[in-house]
């Protein structure tokens, strides 16, 4: 009995001991949860041109400061020449590094840390020089309008024809349907959606787009704008069919569209864009065409390559009376004329040296050239890291619209709409809507 119990008890120390053991193992191992920030001495993270930047690094192990870690840091033009770098030792965890621009445009600082295991840790912050007074890197080209208009007469040959599938949904009080709709080249497919038993001339009307990528439209993308009491319809990018299996878009992502973005870049009548464009004034010619529309509103609203779309609708079509352009794509395609960086989807990439041809063609898919032609209200987003749709093309088709506009910053966001962005955009398209009604 005595033996039983001396057993016993050398089991249970054992089992309360292996807990602490287990733990003890685990604190032996080097933690790996670093943070490494950079920060503009500004809340706005604005300045003039000629003022001195001041970018805060910090980094932290399992926040507390780490001392006398060593620092690599890299100041650029928005990711282009000018560049100055370096290396600073950090004091308590952080340390300085200053910068400057003498132009309307914005600096990046790039700090990276590589620990003792070798694993490398990087960190953005940007600033704004006089943003507003970023101008175009060219002209808009002297055929422009003409060229566009030869393309809208093509597709006004091109009879509408649109064919409507009803679809089931959850909301109530809403339906829906598939809409597929010829244009130039691949239809127009979307899901259009309206409220139940809606009167006639009663509704503005709203048009979202997409950003990169191959997938099909987005139920929910219409159906959530006509709880707000508009007229949606929500198109996907490529003209495809919609509803397909997850197989049907990721193999034309890996084999027929892989690269679009660049397809087509030799000359302005093959880029591939053309044909998504003509599928926004199309999309329209359906919206406006509803006896529901309220014969004067019109939004078109976007991100990324989305907010791309929304610029050129707003400039290709008169119908548009505001768009919401979230971190816009597409902007300053020639930039590196002025010595900037040119906007996705990077026809021309960083540092390359193109044919004039190449050059000379994708000004008329510039949605910087696209902003002058509409006297349309708008509202952007703009990340000051967003190393996709740098701030500073942003801003070059900001600087060109002439309507009634806001930008909305992001100082410490890359390419994505933070919640308080898209609340913006959602607030704009409202107020729009609103003014619109009271006149």
């Amino acid at each position: 009995m005595q033996t039983h119990l001396v057993r016993r008890s050398f089991l249970l120390a054992v089992a309360l001991l292996a807990p602490a053991l287990f733990l003890s193992a685990q604190d032996a191992k080097p933690s790996t949860n670093y943070v490494l920030k950079v920060t503009p001495d500004r809340a706005d993270a604005l300045y003039k041109s000629g003022e001195t930047v001041t970018f805060k690094v910090e980094l932290t192990l399992d926040k507390k400061p780490v001392a006398d870690a060593e620092v690599q840091w890299t100041i650029t033009k928005d990711g282009v020449p000018p560049t100055t770098s370096g290396k600073v030792k950090l004091a308590n965890g952080a340390a300085t590094i200053t910068g400057k621009l003498e132009e309307p445009g914005f600096l990046q600082c790039r700090a990276t840390f590589t620990s003792a295991a070798k694993k490398a840790y990087s960190a953005l912050g940007g600033a704004g020089i006089d943003p507003s007074k970023l101008k175009p890197s060219l002209p808009v080209p002297a055929d422009f309008d003409a060229f566009w208009a030869t393309q809208k007469k093509q597709l006004a040959a091109v009879p509408v024809n649109a064919r409507l599938t009803p679809v089931k949904q959850a909301t109530a009080g809403v339906v829906a349907f598939d809409l597929q709709a010829d244009s130039v080249g691949a239809p127009v497919s979307g899901y259009f959606a309206k409220p139940e038993g809606a009167k006639a001339k009663s509704l503005p009307v709203i048009l979202t787009v997409h950003g990169a990528g191959v997938r099909g439209s987005s139920l929910g993308g219409a159906t959530g704008w006509v709880k707000q009491n508009f007229l949606a319809m929500d198109i996907n990018a490529h003209g495809l069919p919609n509803g397909q299996p997850d197989k049907f878009y990721t193999d034309l992502a890996s084999g027929d569209l892989k690269d679009y973005r660049t397809r087509g870049r030799e000359s302005r009548d093959t880029v591939y864009f053309r044909g998504m464009f003509l599928r926004l004034v199309r999309a329209l010619d359906f919206l406006t065409a509803q006896p529901e529309w309220d014969g004067k509103t019109v939004v078109v609203m976007g991100s990324s390559q989305g907010g791309y779309q929304a610029i050129v609708a707003a400039g290709l079509d008169a119908r548009v009376t505001f768009f919401a352009a979230g971190v816009p794509a597409g902007c300053d395609h020639t930039g590196f004329k002025a010595g900037r960086i040119n906007g996705w989807p990077k026809f021309i990439a960083t540092g390359e040296q193109p044919p004039a041809s190449v050059t000379e063609a994708v000004r008329y898919y510039d949605a910087m050239n696209f902003a002058t032609r509409t006297k349309a209200g708008a509202v952007f987003t703009v990340g000051f890291i967003d190393t996709t749709c740098p701030p500073s093309s942003v801003y070059a088709a900001y600087n060109n619209t002439s309507g009634k506009k806001f930008i909305h910053h992001d100082p410490d966001a890359g390419h994505t709409n933070t919640p308080k962005a898209s609340e913006a955009m959602r607030k704009a398209v409202l107020e729009h809507v609103k003014a619109q009604t009271a006149k």
